[in-house]
C-alpha cells in the first residue's frame, strides 16, 4: 500500500516518474562548502601573485615575512585543489604528472635564481635541494601515504609493476648524477666535467621521458589505482568531472599558485639562511627548507588521495616528483653552468650516499609486494627523520 503524502493525508504519495534516479540536490551546507571553496581557491593565488609583485627583492620587516609565509601557506593550500580539479578531469595517471611536472619546472627556477644570485656559497645547492627532494618524496611522500592507506584499509594495495619501474628510474637517476660525480676523476672533488655533465643531463631527459612515455601511453594501466583483489581502477570518483572551461580555469589558477608558491619563497629565503647562520646549522639546510616548501602541495594532494584509497596515485606523485626533480633539474643546471661562476657540486658525501642506498633498498622491499602496512610507513618517516637530523646535525 503506497505511502499517504504529506501535504494530503490519506492519498498516496506521488512516485517519481520511470526512468534513472533522478540525481539529489546537494544539501545547503554542502553549496555553502563547496561556494566558499570556489572563492578562496580563486582569491589566494591572485592575491598571493600580487603580493609577490608589490615585495619582490625588497627587504620585509618581521610583519612582512610573516603576512607574506600566511599568503604562502594559502596559495599552497589552493594550489592543490586545482591540481585536483585537474587531476579529475584528465584522470590518472596524467593528474599525478600535471601537479609533479608543474612544481618541479618552477622549483628549477627557482634553484637557478637562487645560484644566479647566491654567488659561490650556492655552488651545491643544486645537489642538496633534489637530494632533499629524493629523500622527501621517497621517504617522506612515500610513508605517509602508506600510512593513511593503511590505517584505513589495513593494507594498503598499489601496483607493484608500475611502482617498481617507477623507483628504478628514480634510483638509476639519483645514481648517475648524484653519486658518480663523486668518483670521477677527469675534474678534482664531487664535480663532473663538461663531457660528464652533458652526458647525464642528455641521459636525465632520455630516462624521464621514456618513464612519461610508458606512464601515458605503453602501460597506462599500471600505474592505475588497483582494489585489494588486483582489480584496477580506471575512474577515479563517481562524481562527474569538472566541465572543459572549469578545467582550463583551474589549470590557469594552479600555475599562478605554483608561481606564487615558489616565488614567496624566494623572498622567504633571506629570512631562512638568516635564521639557518643564526642557529649556526649547515647552508644544506637551505636546500632542505627549499625542498620542503616547494613538495608541499604535492604531499598534501598524495595524502589526500592515499584517504581515497588511491595509494597507487599517491606513489605516482611521489616517485614522479622525485624522477621530475632530478630529470628536469640536472639539465636545466647544465645549461645554466654556462653563466655561472665557480664549481658544480653534485656528488654526495658518504653519509648521504648511505641514506640513499638504504632509501633505495627499503623501497624496493616496500614495492615488490603490491602492498604494504603501517611498519613500511613507519620505516620509511624513520628513514627522513634520520635525513632531516643528519642535514641538521651531520
Amino acid at each position: 500500500m503506497p505511502p499517504d503524502s504529506p501535504d494530503f493525508p490519506g492519498q498516496p504519495a506521488p512516485q517519481d516518474p520511470p526512468g534513472p534516479p533522478r540525481a539529489r540536490r546537494p544539501s545547503g551546507a554542502v553549496r555553502l562548502r563547496r561556494l566558499i571553496t570556489s572563492r578562496w581557491t580563486t582569491f589566494v593565488p591572485v592575491l598571493a601573485i600580487m603580493t609577490l609583485v608589490f615585495v619582490w627583492g625588497r627587504d620585509l620587516p618581521p610583519v612582512g615575512v610573516m603576512i607574506a609565509a600566511v599568503l604562502l601557506a594559502a596559495a599552497v593550500l589552493a594550489a592543490v585543489h586545482h591540481a585536483e580539479v585537474v587531476a579529475h578531469r584528465v584522470g590518472e595517471p596524467f593528474g599525478s604528472l600535471v601537479l609533479a611536472v608543474a612544481v618541479t619546472i618552477i622549483e628549477v627556477a627557482l634553484i637557478v635564481s637562487l645560484m644566479v644570485s647566491g654567488g659561490p656559497e650556492t655552488a651545491s645547492l643544486a645537489r642538496d635541494t633534489v637530494f632533499a627532494a629524493v629523500m622527501i618524496t621517497c621517504n617522506g611522500i612515500v610513508g605517509l601515504s602508506l600510512l593513511v592507506g593503511a590505517l584505513r584499509r589495513r593494507v594498503a594495495v598499489f601496483n607493484a609493476e608500475g611502482t617498481g619501474g617507477a623507483l628504478a628510474t628514480v634510483a638509476t637517476l639519483a645514481t648517475v648524477t648524484l653519486v658518480l660525480p663523486t668518483f670521477t676523476t677527469s675534474t678534482p672533488g664531487p664535480v663532473f666535467s663538461t663531457a660528464q655533465l652533458a652526458f647525464a643531463a642528455v641521459a636525465s631527459i632520455a630516462l624521464y621521458g621514456l618513464f612519461v612515455f610508458t606512464q601515458t601511453v605503453r602501460h597506462r594501466s599500471y600505474f592505475l589505482p588497483v582494489t585489494t583483489d588486483g582489480t584496477v581502477i580506471d575512474a577515479d570518483d563517481h562524481a562527474a568531472p569538472p566541465t572543459g572551461r572549469q578545467t582550463l580555469v583551474s589549470l590557469g589558477l594552479l600555475l599562478v599558485a605554483l608561481v606564487a608558491v615558489v616565488g614567496l619563497a624566494k623572498v622567504e629565503s633571506p629570512a631562512i639562511e638568516a635564521a639557518v647562520a643564526s642557529a649556526g646549522l649547515p647552508q644544506a639546510v637551505v636546500g632542505v627548507v627549499i625542498a620542503l616548501l616547494v613538495l608541499l602541495p604535492e604531499t598534501i594532494a598524495a595524502v589526500r588521495a592515499a584517504r581515497r584509497d588511491r595509494v597507487q596515485t599517491s606513489l605516482n606523485l611521489a616517485l614522479g616528483s622525485a624522477m621530475a626533480s632530478i630529470g628536469l633539474t640536472i639539465p636545466a643546471i647544465a645549461v645554466a653552468s654556462i653563466w655561472l661562476d665557480g664549481p658544480l657540486l653534485l656528488g654526495l658525501g658518504a653519509t648521504h650516499m648511505v641514506l640513499l642506498a638504504i632509501t633505495v633498498a627499503v623501497t624496493t622491499l616496500t614495492v615488490v609486494p603490491g602492498r604494504a602496512t603501517l611498519l613500511q610507513g613507519g620505516v620509511h618517516l624513520v628513514l627522513l627523520a634520520c635525513f632531516l637530523f643528519l642535514a641538521v646535525s651531520p
